[in-house]
């Protein structure tokens, strides 16, 4: 589904990713892990094609197309979401505007139709029943006033309702608490555990991890992928250290 080869970007004329190369299949789950200043969030951001992260050399070949070549919108519509690490407020904008416009907008890039007012709302409300979240909360502008755990919440509820096929998740369990994490793990799980989905999960810590278990752990550091793994390497990453493991 997602085949990175030599991927190179910089930031304000900085390389920060020098080299990363990940394969990544249908049906899979990659957790990306590293210390900070490693280019975690950098290749999220390359790979979701944010402006000012440019890429600078490689390729990254997703369900048969070059992504570098498309625009962000072009990306989405072809399946890919990127959770933030800290969501942005909106004010303005309901969820349900946002999402609706944003769902259609990709079902029409697809040659699909869009949902009705009526269709659009069951999945809505569906969505965000999964999720624990209170439906009224769709009504009010988007993340405007939400804690932390509702924004990581919402952020599931928008996926769960665009339904991608590869999920980027950047630190999604960045200021969650227990509950929050839970219900934010299950919903990951819920929605992208399927044979014809991926997720790349990039996280700092194993917690995230016993929720939703990985298929295989990578260490990022300076710039590229220095060990991989399967599951038993985030653990050991918890015990001794990106120094140690990385070295």
């Amino acid at each position: 589904m997602l085949k990175i080869t030599d991927l190179r970007a910089e930031i304000d004329g900085k390389e920060i990713l020098k080299g990363l190369s990940l394969t990544v299949n249908a049906g899979e789950v990659h957790a990306i892990m590293g210390p900070n200043g490693a280019g975690k969030s950098t290749l999220g951001y390359t790979l979701g094609g944010r402006p000012g992260y440019e890429p600078t050399g490689g390729s990254v070949e997703f369900d048969g197309q070059e992504l570098l070549e498309l625009a962000p919108h072009e990306r989405a519509a072809a399946g890919l979401f990127l959770g933030f690490q800290y969501p942005v407020e909106i004010p303005g904008i309901s969820n349900l505007q946002f999402v609706r416009e944003a769902l259609n907008s990709q079902r029409r890039a697809r040659g699909e139709a869009p949902l009705s007012g009526g269709e659009f709302l069951k999945l809505a409300r569906a969505q965000a029943e999964a999720l624990g979240m209170d439906v009224e909360m769709l009504k009010r502008p988007v993340n405007v006033g939400f804690s932390g755990g509702e924004k990581k919440r919402n952020e599931m509820v928008q996926m769960g309702i665009i339904g991608p096929k590869l999920a980027i998740l950047d630190e999604t369990d960045s200021g969650l608490d227990i509950d929050a994490l839970k219900a934010v793990g299950e919903g990951i799980n819920r929605i992208m555990r399927a044979p014809d989905k991926a997720v790349l999960l990039i996280t700092h810590y194993q917690r995230l991890l016993d929720y939703v278990q990985p298929d295989f752990v990578h260490v990022l550091a300076d710039g590229r992928i220095v060990r991989s793994g399967g599951p038993e390497l985030a653990l050991e990453l918890e015990r001794e250290g990106y120094g140690a493991v990385a070295a």
